[in-house]
């Protein structure tokens, strides 16, 4: 078994719909420029009430991913 050395970015997805789509949009973007993602980790829940009702959903979490050999 290889020794791998990981980095943890913190990061805030945002959606209008729910947390779980403020997590995978964090993620997706994530996606597109760091490889080896490998975890995740969610630290802070926070939505936007409006007229009563959650308008709009943030999710802070940490991203793990594996440093390239």
């Amino acid at each position: 078994m290889s020794n791998h050395t990981y980095k943890k970015l913190e990061l805030v997805g945002s959606s209008p719909e729910s947390m779980q789509d403020a997590i995978n949009n964090a993620i997706a973007r994530a996606h597109q420029t760091i490889a080896n993602l490998r975890w995740f980790e969610v630290t802070e829940m926070r939505g936007q009430v409006e007229n009563g009702k959650v308008a709009y959903w943030q999710v802070t979490l940490k991203i793990g991913f594996t440093l390239e050999e």
